[in-house]
């Protein structure tokens, strides 16, 4: 009897190890792939804290254009959901950073400061 009892018990223990297995990484499928896109937005990121750091963005200027990029990393992130981003997609989402790289600039060089932000020397 305890040669059952041995045996089940080894038996578990196999299945345990098998089950037990840490699953593969999830990769994205390549046409999820978007290494332009994100790219582009990390580089608008620091653009606005760039802005932020130097006094040329107030406060309400930087959230709008956070806010603005949160909302393109949410349309990437629905675009890669099924797995593929489709030309209309990209397109889409290069259109949307072609309006943020444009506020960003226009923020950038309006003329507001933030307050108790020193002064930028003048050419």
């Amino acid at each position: 009897m305890s040669h059952r009892v041995l045996a089940l018990i080894t038996l578990a223990a196999a299945s345990l190890g098998a089950v037990a297995q840490p699953a593969a990484p999830a990769t994205p499928a390549a046409g999820a792939s978007t290494p332009r896109i994100d790219q582009r937005q990390a580089h608008q990121e620091r653009r606005i804290d760039r802005g932020v750091a130097s006094g040329q963005l107030t406060r309400r200027e930087a959230h709008r254009l956070e806010h603005q990029q949160g909302a393109i990393d949410r349309a990437e992130g629905r675009a890669r959901a099924d797995g593929t981003v489709t030309a209309r997609e990209r397109a889409r989402l290069t259109h949307m950073q072609d309006r943020a790289s444009a506020n960003i600039a226009r923020q950038r060089h309006d003329g507001q400061q933030r307050p108790g932000a020193a002064s930028a020397p003048t050419k």
